[in-house]
């Protein structure tokens, strides 16, 4: 494995980590040595680069395909646990980012787009300072300079997964995490994600300075990140889950993936159920009034070969219940 380096320094009862990488993976793998082992309670400062692998320079770093950073061994972590990450800092570290001109299969009925076998690649301007990805290109005519506020998030996140192999493409998704390119996995929100593997095997990659639901063009505005995360191990006698869920400022969020619409849909809400069931121990009779009154729903990937659906709550409407 090539040497990757990091330092580290003690504040309070937390101890914070520097990590440069100069390895990437193009898996979720229980199988890949630990760049870092770190603890409970860590915070681990890193960068990640884009999706096709180029850095915050804009070097080519690695071939294309999500490459990740990582993975992280979680000390104390064990199969049954949850690890739960709080992304404390999200920062765009380059001034450019990429997409596609094309529609994802799932998006359109056939026929009404004809997919290239040479698909274009269109540079964005990312433009930090006033908060916009910028498309700056004289090829599009009703589109000069036409610019999007910036929404930055993490592509990729997860653990090693639990197959015959210990170990997925980081092109895919599940219950483990993986590439899940839900735009509310921010700065400021917390990701829990069920464990599998002593130790979790953490990974993050797939930088997005933007991106619309769906990711309808089979990419977002590709780019690199710096990351701030912090880590926590609940153990399993005091929170078992089987999918991915999200939690920020605002809602509660459970994340289902299905090779289907309908069956992702089904998994999102069951999590949810189950979430709120647990946390604020709701009759199924009670569940279906406070569910069907407030429940939203976010189709947050079409374009891989699974289908991801997000099923949410507001924090504002679960006030009202003794938690």
């Amino acid at each position: 494995m090539p040497e990757q380096s990091a330092s580290s320094g003690e504040k309070g009862q937390r101890t914070y980590i520097n990590f440069k990488p100069t390895a990437f993976y193009h898996k979720f793998s229980a199988n890949i040595d630990p760049v870092l082992r770190i603890h409970s309670g860590d915070t681990v400062l890193t960068e990640t680069v884009d999706a096709g692998g180029h850095d915050k320079t804009g070097k080519q770093r690695e071939h294309g395909g999500n490459p990740l950073t990582g993975p992280f061994f979680i000390e104390g972590a064990s199969e049954g646990d949850v690890l739960a990450v709080t992304i404390t800092k999200l920062v765009l570290n380059r001034s450019t980012a990429y997409t596609t001109e094309s529609f994802s299969s799932r998006s359109l009925p056939k026929g009404l787009w004809h997919d290239d076998k040479h698909v274009k690649i269109v540079n964005w301007t990312v433009d930090t300072a006033a908060g916009f990805a910028i498309l700056n290109d004289s090829s599009y005519e009703h589109l000069q300079n036409f610019k999007i506020p910036l929404r930055p998030f993490l592509g990729c996140i997860g653990v090693a997964p639990s197959n015959n192999k210990n170990e997925i493409l980081s092109f895919f998704q599940g219950p483990y995490g993986g590439n899940l390119d839900f735009e509310k996995i921010t700065q400021s929100a917390t990701i829990y994600l069920p464990v599998f593997h002593e130790g979790a095997y953490f990974y993050v990659g797939d930088g997005h300075a933007l991106e619309g639901d769906g990711e309808i063009a089979g990419n977002a505005l590709e780019t690199s990140l710096d990351i701030e995360f912090t880590v926590r191990v609940i153990k399993r006698e005091s929170l078992s889950i089987s999918n991915p869920r999200v939690e920020d400022s605002t809602h509660l969020m459970a994340i289902g993936v299905d090779k289907s619409l309908d069956d992702a849909l089904k998994i999102a809400t069951a999590e949810l159920l189950v979430w709120l069931q647990s946390d604020y121990h709701l009759s199924s009779r009670e569940a279906t009034q406070a569910m069907s009154t407030s429940i939203e729903y976010q189709v947050a990937e079409i374009a891989d070969p699974y289908v991801e659906v997000v099923a949410k709550i507001k924090k504002d409407i679960l006030k009202q219940l003794k938690k």
